[in-house]
């Protein structure tokens, strides 16, 4: 990477050729009733792509019933091939390629909804989960495992250029990474190496799926933003692991807890009252009176929020890394470039503008006009969308 290096050139992603540098990353749509691959969602993507995005991330892909974050996510089964293939055909046919967001989320698992138990590494109550959740065995985990493998073929036989496994937000195996989540006492628990057994697993077996001809990306937390959770100096020597085992062709930086910590990885206002009004009644009641305290701190926006983190792994590590979290300027992707990120991922901004990229390269945007109000947040339960702009 030199200081010439613009973000409109055509890049190497693993064994793909993308058009730019410029991602969209992955945000839960809202439009899969009932984890139906709606004709909505298609459209979601095929703006993103004729907008100018590189590549646009599909979520959340979950691998099985009880790894949904809700009952309208869709499972990755091979039941919608159809409608998925028409998706990939779709954005392709703009220019762009399509990745699959591919995870299990673990305590951030609503029980009641998907009328099914989730699992953890460690038994513990779950806000999201409605309850308890227990901690998974070793048998349990090996099916996870076969479900990753499964959820990626699928991937595959339906056009996916690339498969994202999600490491980030406390889903199941980001938990398996966390310091206060994973209290076990066996070979998955404890160690720097245990902690990362699993889901380095399914990073493997997600790559021998796939074989060498789909890219393996991994969101990845570099912290969990909470006490006691998972911070740098742990989440360094768990990438340089990740990095030498040598499946993956780039690591996606994030950070935060959909378990404990949701605006950690948004940054901005928290739009309680619009979130609460999407909640049952007493949930909205709990999330006005104690969801700033408990769950939903908030943080000041800042552009490029994630920079000063993601530079210890510019530093320690060798393989490409795709920049994420509050880039709205097109300076600011110039930047990250220049400090020696291979891509930048964004996802507000193409919210409110999914032809940014597109007026970016004809000059006739700078800056982007996402106000990072996030008021799009409480839309995921009526089709994920940018309050300024109608509802397509």
């Amino acid at each position: 990477m030199t200081a010439t290096t613009t973000p409109f050139e055509p890049a190497r992603l693993g064994p793909l050729t993308l058009r730019n540098r410029i991602i969209k990353a992955a945000t839960f749509e809202g439009v899969m009733r009932r984890g139906e691959v709606s004709q909505r969602l298609i459209d979601f993507h095929t703006r993103v792509a004729r907008g100018g995005a590189a590549m646009t991330t599909v979520a959340y892909c979950a691998v099985s019933p009880d790894g949904r974050v809700n009952r309208n996510t869709q499972v990755m089964d091979g039941k919608q091939n159809g409608q998925l293939r028409k998706l990939t055909d779709s954005v392709h046919a703009e220019g762009a390629l399509a990745s699959a967001q591919l995870g299990h989320a673990g305590y951030v698992a609503d029980q009641r909804s998907n009328q099914m138990r989730t699992l953890g590494p460690s038994t513990r109550f779950s806000a999201p989960a409605m309850g308890l959740v227990h901690a998974a065995d070793s048998t349990q985990l090996e099916q996870v495992v076969r479900d990753f493998q499964r959820a990626a073929n699928v991937a595959v036989e339906t056009g996916f250029d690339a498969i994202e496994v999600h490491l980030g937000h406390n889903y199941l195996l980001s938990s398996f990474f966390s310091p206060n989540l994973n209290r076990r006492r066996d070979q998955f628990g404890g160690s720097i190496e245990n902690r990362s057994r699993f889901p380095r697993r399914v990073v493997a077996a997600v790559r021998e799926a796939v074989g060498p001809d789909v890219a393996v990306i991994a969101k990845f937390n570099m912290t969990d933003g909470v006490a006691q959770g998972l911070w740098l100096e742990e989440s360094l020597q768990f990438a340089k692991l990740l990095q030498d085992d040598g499946h993956l062709d780039a690591l996606q930086l994030t950070g935060g807890s959909s378990l404990l910590n949701g605006m950690y990885f948004f940054r901005g206002e928290v739009p309680l009252r619009e979130m609460a009004a999407q909640q049952p009644k007493v949930i909205g009641w709990g999330l006005r009176a104690f969801g700033k305290k408990l769950m939903f701190p908030e943080y000041p926006y800042e552009e490029a929020f994630f920079l000063p983190f993601a530079r210890q792994f510019r530093e320690a590590l060798d393989m490409p890394l795709i920049l994420l979290g509050g880039i709205n300027e097109l300076a600011t992707i110039q930047n990250g470039l220049d400090e020696g990120f291979e891509f930048v991922a964004m996802a507000r901004a193409l919210l409110r503008e999914p032809d940014l990229i597109n007026r970016y390269r004809s000059k006739e945007a700078k800056i982007g006009l996402c106000v990072h109000c996030n008021k799009c947040m409480p839309t995921i339960y009526t089709g994920t969308r940018c309050v300024l702009v109608p509802n397509p």
